[in-house]
């Protein structure tokens, strides 16, 4: 894997607001720029960790799109989620000191490497980056926990439309358009991470499509109705 290795400096990135927390002082920010001392440009569908390598850092995402998964018992990849420009990637290594899932990227990426014991004792410190680390995790928490709710007890449908305004919410987060977006990923990998079949979401897609609600040229999709995914999806939360 090629590896650049690049001097950055956090104090100028357009994506600060995303990943580092507002309001430090030229002083902080300098040291943390001390830390984040290194960039990594990753190819497309090269691996950034995996499964049982050692955790020694965070990463955060300027540029490209990442996938995480896990093998299956029976040898398939399970995709357990999605991670774009202005994210924070690595935090499942935390707790046993070791990766539980494969980074791969999904398009030539470059990512900005955080050790992680350096950002620990910078963070007993600089009070503004403790908060920031606890807010990032916590919203990795309730992440999965939505994810857990939409697989628990969605169709397909619901599933989907919820998958795509989420997405576009984060992009729109950084500064991309409010209805249209790339699909980094395949059919077969969102469906992996929907727990639906690759025809399921094909099918759902062309349902989509005829209904009105969205258009789709290959990768491109175009959100036509957000207000109709909005009610797919809270038609589903009514019913609890």
């Amino acid at each position: 894997m090629t590896q650049q290795t690049i001097k950055v400096a956090c104090s100028n990135c357009n994506l600060r607001e995303l990943c580092m927390p507002v309001g430090l002082s030229d002083d902080q920010l300098k040291r943390i720029d001390d830390v984040v001392a290194i960039r990594r440009k990753i190819k497309r569908g090269s691996t950034l960790f995996r499964n049982g390598e050692a955790f020694t850092s965070l990463f955060a995402i300027r540029t490209g799109f990442f996938k995480t998964c896990v093998a299956t018992e029976d040898g398939r990849d399970q995709v357990t989620g999605f991670q774009m420009a202005g994210e924070i990637i690595g935090l499942d290594g935390i707790v046993n000191d070791h990766h539980t899932c494969d980074a791969v990227a999904l398009e030539d990426a470059e990512v900005c490497v955080m050790p992680f014991d350096r950002i620990e004792e910078l963070s007993r410190e600089v009070n503004a980056l403790q908060n920031h680390v606890h807010k990032i995790m916590s919203r990795e928490i309730v992440r999965e926990h939505s994810v857990m709710l939409l697989l628990g007890s969605m169709r397909a449908e619901e599933r989907l439309a919820a998958f795509l305004l989420n997405l576009v919410q984060r992009l729109h987060a950084r500064g991309f358009s409010q209805s249209e977006l790339v699909l980094r990923m395949t059919r077969e990998e969102i469906g992996s991470y929907l727990g639906l079949k690759l025809e399921t979401v094909s099918r759902t897609f062309s349902k989509f499509v005829e209904d009105g609600i969205v258009e789709v040229k290959q990768r491109h999709v175009r959100i036509i109705s957000p207000d109709a995914l909005k009610r797919i999806v809270n038609n589903q939360q009514a019913c609890h």
